[in-house]
């Protein structure tokens, strides 16, 4: 109880309620010193922030040109083709029963490159065979006519038959009598009658064999078993090449390009597309015959002329250079491209040159026509167009965005002829933001 009393309300501290002076001065100093760091971070994030962009690495090539700058008139890009590519198929269906090639192999002309199972057009060959034998022994035996022991034969039968007609007369006159004597009834007579006129067409019929046998067969009939013998043998040609067929060769030398079958595989004569029975076994082309197919502008066709010649050039081999020769214009132009086809023939190929290589053919002018197998290549470097702006590209070192100005030539097919401004290996900013300036930071776009 006494503690209790001891519980008093001080009325003298009624006006010194809330915090302390000093408690308030720490309270906004830590909120001034947090706003602070949050605007540094925020203005830190802002001007040290990194644009992406697109880079691309420049890769010097060399130009399918000479020395001299002013004799190309036009530069084109395209693939190199064969200037001849076969898809072997077969004459005749049947299941691959070898296959004697890989891609990439060698081959020459008449050289063995599949055989298909062969035992049914065997059994057709032996057939004719059998066919040709029979009917070539016929027309012998027509042609021979008859041999002298037929016809010796023919004649004792003919000669054998008029003695029993004479046997049957003299019984017939014999009858004849006995009847009128009244020995012999009507019936006698009219059975010896009978035997006679028998006997008398018997040796009629033997004398017209005997004729045929000496005289041998008609012509016609000749004619007929010959006719037959000549189909006989056009059978058996037929089946004898049926047979050939099954062997499917080479028909040029040259180097196999895809290997289309496998053994066991059944092989028809048309194409049936990429399931079931194949339409072709292989594919081949003389890789010593090769162009490069160009798709020519039509405001650009009108500078070559034909056999107009030029330079062709590699993106996998820049370094190389061949002599090329246009061979070929499309007679119709490609209305939907607005484009000519042209394809120029390469006149010193070699082992470095693939079928659907990318290629580009420097045509040149009639000064430059001379050959170029010897002059310096000249690097080029060709970029996007959409890199250049207002004379200038943007290239990347150290992370940030460096401007370098450009000297740019001819437009291609790819972008644009860089002649002054790169030398090759920067890492170029392919399309530069509308609002890039020189030093920002920057970092490659991803994907």
């Amino acid at each position: 109880m006494a503690d209790l009393n001891k519980l008093k309300i001080d009325r003298s501290k009624k006006g010194r309620s809330g915090p302390s002076a000093w408690a308030t001065a720490w309270i906004v100093t830590g909120i001034a010193i947090l706003v602070l760091l949050g605007a540094w971070r925020l203005a830190g994030s802002y001007f040290n922030s990194s644009v992406e962009v697109p880079i691309q690495r420049v890769r010097p090539t060399v130009a399918a040109a000479t020395a001299d700058e002013g004799e190309v008139i036009l530069n084109a890009t395209g693939y190199i083709i064969a200037a001849h590519k076969i898809q072997l198929a077969s004459k005749v269906v049947g299941k691959v029963e070898w296959i004697g090639v890989e891609k990439g192999d060698r081959v020459r002309q008449g050289q063995t490159l599949v055989r298909l199972e062969d035992v049914e057009y065997r059994a057709q060959v032996q057939q004719a065979k059998g066919q040709v034998a029979s009917l070539q022994a016929r027309l012998d035996e027509l042609t021979n006519g008859s041999r002298p022991e037929e016809v010796a034969r023919s004649k004792a039968e003919l000669e054998n038959a008029q003695a029993d007609l004479t046997n049957a007369r003299v019984n017939l006159d014999r009858v004849r009598t006995l009847v009128k004597e009244g020995v012999f009834s009507r019936q006698s007579l009219d059975d010896a009658q009978a035997r006679f006129d028998a006997q008398a067409a018997r040796v009629d019929a033997m004398n017209k064999s005997f004729e045929l046998v000496r005289i041998g067969p008609r012509k016609e009939q000749i004619d007929s078993v010959r006719g037959q013998l000549e189909q006989a043998k056009g059978s058996l040609a037929f089946f004898e090449q049926q047979l050939e067929n099954t062997l499917i060769k080479a028909p040029v030398s040259g180097t196999i390009l895809e290997r289309n079958v496998e053994k066991g595989e059944f092989v028809t004569t048309g194409f049936v597309g990429d399931r079931g029975a194949k339409g072709y076994v292989v594919s081949l082309a003389d890789l010593s015959d090769l162009q490069v197919e160009l798709d020519i502008n039509q405001n650009d066709f009108a500078k070559l002329g034909p056999r107009q010649k030029g330079v062709v050039t590699t993106d996998a081999y820049p370094d190389r250079k061949y002599e090329g020769v246009i061979y070929e214009v499309s007679p119709e132009a490609n209305r939907q491209k607005a484009t000519v086809q042209v394809k120029v023939k390469v006149v010193n190929p070699d082992a470095f040159l693939r079928p659907e290589m990318n290629a580009s053919v420097a045509f040149l002018a009639e000064a430059a026509r001379r050959d170029t197998t010897s002059a310096p290549a000249r690097p080029s470097i060709v970029i996007p167009a959409g890199a250049v702006r207002d004379g200038s590209v943007f290239i990347v070192v150290d992370g940030k965005a460096i401007r370098r100005s450009v000297k740019t030539g001819g437009t291609m097919a790819n972008g644009v002829r860089v002649e002054q401004g790169l030398i090759g290996g920067e890492d170029l900013i392919v399309a530069p933001p509308s609002g890039l300036k020189d030093g920002d930071k920057v970092k490659e776009k991803k994907g």
